[in-house]
């Protein structure tokens, strides 16, 4: 059995692993990767080293099974190793255990510096093996109000997709399993964090908060430790481990040791701090140092007066400094998380590297500065920085050394970008950008809020690379938000125009509505005509209308015919022709634009728009075009045809620039319009690839009830009942913890589900989940979803008088039930239009098929109807052949039945055809019993 691996999984090499969990093969990961296939052998060789699987086979289970693991958002951010010793708190510490053990909230609250997230580290990992799922640590010192979620999700290793708000994400992962999400330093965000908090304790059962803060959250059940100084017995013995740590040759001096730390109130970074001046001192001299600034707070053990005591050891030690080392300790405050040694050179005006470095050893040795040497990568304390601060003020340094900080944001984001991976740069192997971004984010953020919403190009320019990465990194709201910004600072109209059509591009595949998506589109466009870009506003406009007529828009279709065809007037005034680009986008608007349908583009104009698009070279434009000649194709029933366009779009996808948000309106669809292809045509194998892929891809999967839900249909279909029925449990408890979002497209999932319980002959979870199908599409409960539903549509595109998903669970029970009790009701429910739909043939045939067990009069009209409505559908033909062995006895027929459904990997089918042929009836049953799958009538 392979497990976790030993040794570290790169970034790259998580994601051959996600793909392998995918069932693709080098050839096709090396497409999805824009990397060669000796790369990714090279990939594969690494895994079966690293885990110790036997074969790729292995590795693609070890994948399914591990789904952190392969995927580079999977990765959880622990507590962090404490690097010196933990002394005393005995007490603290069991009753922080056993208040984990008793309450979901636990709030460690007292001043700066007494230790409080010292204690919650040192709790968290004890109590790990109470929370198997894991304990996720979040640093709040650098979060600004409003990012709360965005710092647990990226302690997480979750991001936001497509159709999931981020703090959605966020729950799906603390929904499954039992987890610790500690919250270190919650003061400054008390109403955020809180309102997070909440969130999580009610969507999330399993899940224990332990948070640290100077005041409680005020949430109801929250448990409350308050954090003490260290007691006299325990004070001194933190002493000499500082000091022995920074001079094994110190020389103990127990009296003055245990007077130094009372009048240190036992505080234990005063303690650490007046420890590291030891090596200098001694006991004694520190005694006498300090002596003079803390008398006056010698009498008093209030927290105000501690805090203001520990203050005061600050400012000695900054005042033992030398004027440059003050200098760079003061000019670090601007920093809000941790900088590296490059952000230190920027801030500081003056000095190269090697001042700099020698600067930060010496403010090191004193305790002032945290060196984490594992990411090279330096931090200042939260009471430390709260000082430093003041004495930037006090110098009148703010302004200059926040300007420094601006400049270095912007170029570390500028950096940062020139890292990403796509089809036009070369992949990164030094390094994950990602983790560069997540420990710079909260500055880049600190620096861009400093800014004012005036045109001002660095500010400008952080912004728009801010969108770039945050889009990258999958914070899809924040990208939005950043090129908003972006468009806010410009330096001229038509920078404003690029950033406003990005922020669309981000509202369209992101959780926005598809109104601000459209109004961001016109907004570009009237910024590009003040600045004079009319083709740029051509093509903006153009795109509105193309996107507001296609089935992959969520732009509202309900914009006026008149204003639609205003806006391509628009356009094509605007836009010159001999541009190939203009020339496509007009040609693509106008071929949706037909006549004022919304159900299909012209035949002829897409043909022309998709020959525009291919002179571009541009695979966005490419692949919308073959979008439209796809959907005439489909329309017109001609579904081979139809997929094979969508299998040219697949192709596409590797040229697409995944960090660019222009490419997910296609990539979205291109996925979406593949598995309704796959469905319309009965292509089991083709269903599972593009739901499989779907379900690892960064930007649409990972989302509990989303892209999970995808896969239930062909694991239903195959007659994987077990783990189609277990799916279906997270799906819904992932629509639960998101509120009951009304969400069409769930339907079928849900019926598949329904389904696989009927054929299970489990009448009462059948019955449960059918309902649960009205409980999606209508979440408030008005109305339920009766045998004939004639009012119930399906907004995720089933259409008709019932879902046709629904329908065909009906009729394919009662076919496997033999149950015929409405038999004539459930076949003319299944002989209904459902414009569109993905299953429409399956309940066809599956009625067709109920009408020949039942013998209904006109059965050979139904049965004659739906084979000339399959004749490009694998499973409905396979499925009226048997239809036809029932009514006439042809041997042929059967023969043909189960010849189609292996072709499409249907075991279900086929076991329930084997048992049909008399030479075969055993293994027929040993099929079905292989499945689980109570034999039909039984």
């Amino acid at each position: 059995m392979t497990g976790l691996p030993t040794e570290k999984v790169s970034s790259r090499e998580a994601e051959v692993l996600r793909l392998l969990g995918a069932r693709l093969s080098n050839a096709e990961i090396a497409a999805e990767l824009v990397i060669s296939v000796r790369t990714v052998e090279s990939h594969v060789s690494a895994l079966l080293r690293k885990t110790g699987a036997a074969d790729r086979r292995a590795l693609a289970v070890l994948a399914s099974e591990r789904q952190p693991l392969a995927a580079q958002a999977g990765r959880t951010t622990g507590p962090p190793v404490p690097r010196t010793s933990f002394v005393g708190r005995e007490p603290e510490a069991g009753a922080v255990r056993s208040a984990l053990a008793d309450a979901r909230l636990v709030t460690l609250t007292g001043t700066g510096g007494v230790g409080k997230t010292r204690l919650a580290v040192q709790s968290a990992l004890a109590s790990q093996p109470e929370f198997p799922a894991g304990v996720a640590f979040v640093d709040l010192v650098p979060v600004r109000d409003g990012f709360v979620a965005q710092a647990v999700a990226t302690a997480l290793g979750v991001a936001q997709t497509s159709q999931q708000p981020l703090v959605e994400a966020v729950l799906d992962r603390l929904g499954e399993g039992r987890w610790l999400l500690v919250l270190d330093n919650c003061e400054h965000l008390l109403d955020g964090a809180a309102g997070f908090v909440e969130r999580v304790l009610t969507a999330c059962p399993g899940t224990t908060v332990l948070a640290t803060s100077r005041e409680r959250l005020s949430l109801t059940g929250e448990r409350v430790l308050p954090v003490p100084p260290l007691p006299p017995a325990d004070a001194p013995k933190l002493f000499r481990d500082r000091a022995l740590a920074a001079d094994p040759g110190f020389l103990d001096d127990p009296p003055a040791v245990a007077e130094l730390c009372a009048r240190l109130d036992g505080v234990p970074l005063a303690i650490e701090l007046a420890a590291a001046r030891g090596v200098s001192l001694g006991a004694a001299g520190l005694l006498t140092a300090l002596d003079d600034q803390l008398r006056l707070l010698a009498g008093s053990r209030s927290a105000d007066e501690r805090h203001r005591s520990l203050r005061t050891v600050i400012g000695w030690s900054y005042d033992l400094l030398d004027p440059a080392e003050q200098a760079l300790f003061r000019r670090l405050a601007v920093f809000a998380g941790r900088f590296d040694l490059a952000a230190a050179v920027a801030v500081t005006g003056t000095g190269g590297q090697a001042d700099v470095i020698d600067l930060l050893g010496r403010l090191v040795d004193k305790s002032l500065v945290v060196h984490e040497r594992a990411a090279r990568r330096w931090r200042l304390l939260a009471v430390v920085r709260a000082y430093a601060r003041e004495q930037l003020d006090r110098h009148g340094e703010r302004a200059e050394t926040a300007e420094r900080r601006r400049g270095w944001a912007a170029d570390a984001a500028a950096e940062l970008e020139e890292r990403l991976d796509g089809p036009s740069r070369p992949v990164q192997v030094a390094g994950d950008w990602r983790d560069d971004f997540d420990a710079v984010v909260d500055d880049l953020r600190a620096a861009l809020a400093e800014t004012p919403p005036v045109a001002d190009p660095l500010a400008h320019r952080l912004a728009r690379s801010l969108g770039h990465l945050a889009y990258a990194r999958r914070f899809l709201t924040d990208s939005l938000d950043y090129y908003r910004q972006a468009a806010e600072r410009a330096p001229s109209d038509v920078e404003a125009a690029r950033d406003l059509r990005s922020a669309s591009d981000c509202a369209h595949v992101g959780t926005a509505s598809g109104i601000e998506a459209a109004e961001l589109l016109l907004a570009s466009a009237e910024r590009a005509r003040a600045g004079g870009d009319r083709n740029g506003e051509a093509v903006t406009l153009a795109r509105l209308v193309e996107l507001a007529n296609r089935g992959c828009g969520r732009i509202p279709g309900q914009i006026s015919e008149q204003r639609m065809r205003g806006l391509l007037d628009a356009a094509e005034t605007a836009g010159d022709r001999e541009q190939p680009v203009v020339a496509a986008a007009l040609r693509l608007a106008g071929a949706w634009q037909t006549a004022g349908q919304r159900d299909g583009p012209d035949p002829s104009l897409a043909e022309a728009a998709l020959a525009a698009a291919r002179v571009t070279g541009d695979p966005v434009l490419i692949s919308a075009g073959l979008d439209a000649v796809g959907a005439v194709a489909a329309l017109a029933g001609r579904l081979r045809e139809a997929q094979r366009i969508v299998i040219e779009r697949f192709d596409l996808l590797a040229l697409m620039d995944r960090n660019d948000p222009r490419s997910a309106p296609e990539i979205e669809d291109t996925f979406n319009v593949a598995a309704t292809n796959a469905y319309r045509v009965g292509d089991l194998p083709g269903a599972r690839l593009v739901v499989e892929r779907v379900a690892g891809d960064e930007l649409l999967g990972r989302h509990s009830y989303f892209s999970t839900s995808g896969r239930i249909p062909v694991l239903v279909l195959a007659g994987e009942i077990d783990e189609a029925l277990a799916l279906a449990e997270r799906v819904w408890a992932g629509w639960q913890r998101a509120g009951r979002p009304p969400v069409g497209w769930l339907a079928a999932p849900i019926a598949f589900t329904a389904l696989g319980h009927g054929l299970r002959g489990d009448k009462g979870r059948f019955l449960l989940w059918r309902h649960r199908v009205s409980e999606v599409l209508s979440p408030d409960g008005a109305g339920a979803l009766g045998p004939a539903a004639a009012g119930v549509v399906d907004p995720g595109g089933v259409g008709g008088p019932a879902p046709a998903s629904i329908v065909f669970a009906d009729a394919r029970v009662a076919v496997h039930r033999n149950d015929l009790a409405d038999a004539a009701g459930l076949v003319e429910r299944a002989s209904a239009e459902f414009p569109g739909g993905r299953f429409e043939l399956y309940a066809r045939a599956a009625g067709a098929e109920l009408a020949v067990l039942a013998d209904l009069p006109d059965v050979d009209e139904r049965l004659a109807a739906a084979v000339d409505s399959a004749a490009e559908h694998d499973w409905a033909t396979a499925c009226l052949s048997r239809a036809r062995w029932r009514r006439t006895g042809d041997p042929a027929a059967l023969a043909a039945a189960l010849v189609g459904f292996e072709k499409i990997s249907a075991r279900f089918e086929r076991a329930c055809t084997l048992l049909l042929d008399p030479e075969r009836t055993a293994e027929g049953h040993a099929e079905l019993a292989a499945l689980g799958i109570p034999e039909p009538g039984a």
